[in-house]
This record gives structure tokens, C-alpha cells and sequence, in this order.
């Protein structure tokens, strides 16, 4: 299937989209549709949606640390079924640093759970284009954070960026 996918910055009329695509992915913690209107409003900016003609098959959302403008941390990447596979979310991402409002970013950092192989091999792949290392470190722990309900957050941390 070959898809035309335009990615542009979000806005409010798109979150019940986004709240939809991230419900139909079951990896993914969903959000109220209020969260997402937000993310969809408020981090316009930071963060992108991808839609081919008929409907929206990516979204990243992000923002930049109110104490450390130069990181942009990315919150969540949602990928339709229909649009695995063609290094969307890498694009997605390299959309949003490209982005003028977003050149003084040097870091970008996530939270990742250990057994997330496609989401490390995503990160991993963006600190290589951007020919700079990671690093790891827990920020949320499976027990002190979340009283062993869901696994450690694992902060990845990426940069200085090289462009």
C-alpha cells in the first residue's frame, strides 16, 4: 500500500483523531480526549500528526522543558497499523526538530520501558542521524512510582544534536 502522507503541526480539531488512533493501539497508555485537545492546542509546536488523505495514521507529541528550553521531550509516538514500516515516526520527529521554533532544541529525551524493542530501535536510530550517543537512567520506577503496576520508565536521553 503507498500512502501520501502530509505531516504538519496539530491542531485542536484533531484531537478526537489522535485520542482514536492511540486507543486502537494497545502498547499505548491512552489519554482522555481532553489531553490530547491539549497536546493538540497547547503543544502545537512540539509536537506533529501525520494524515494521509482520509484519516490521521501518526501522531508525536512533545514539549520543551519549562526548566531546560534546549530539550524537547517526546511524550508519545502513535503509528497506525496501516503506517508501520516507512520510518514515519523518524520523519515525524526530524519534522518537529526541523521546525524553526524549535532550532535552540540540543536534547531530546524520552521514557522508554525496557521491553520496548521498536521504541529503542526508534530512538536509537534518531541519535545516529543526529551523530550523538544516548543514555539511560530510570526517571519513573516500577515500584516507588507506579506501586509495581507498570514497569520502570527508563529516561533516553539524546544529544547535543548535531545538525
Amino acid at each position: 500500500m503507498t500512502m501520501d502522507i502530509c505531516i504538519r503541526p496539530p491542531t485542536s480539531t484533531d484531537g478526537q483523531a489522535v485520542n482514536q488512533l492511540v486507543a486502537s493501539i494497545s502498547e499505548l497508555d491512552s489519554n482522555s480526549t481532553y489531553c490530547n485537545l491539549l497536546q493538540c492546542s497547547h503543544f502545537s509546536a512540539t509536537s506533529a500528526i501525520a494524515c494521509d488523505a482520509s484519516q490521521v495514521v501518526g501522531f508525536v507529541s512533545g514539549y520543551r522543558l519549562p526548566e531546560s528550553p534546549e530539550v524537547l521531550f517526546i511524550w508519545q509516538v502513535a503509528i497506525s497499523q496501516a503506517a508501520r514500516g516507512k520510518r514515519l515516526a523518524s520523519n515525524m520527529i526530524q519534522h518537529l526538530l526541523e521546525r524553526p521554533q524549535n532550532h535552540g532544541v540540543r536534547f531530546l529525551e524520552t521514557t522508554i520501558t525496557a521491553d520496548n524493542d521498536a521504541s529503542w530501535a526508534l530512538f536509537n536510530s534518531i541519535a545516529r542521524h543526529y551523530a550523538c550517543k544516548g543514555e539511560r537512567s530510570v526517571l519513573f520506577d516500577q515500584h516507588s512510582h507506579f506501586a509495581g503496576l507498570h514497569d520502570s520508565e527508563l529516561l533516553f536521553r539524546i544529544g547535543p544534536l548535531q545538525r
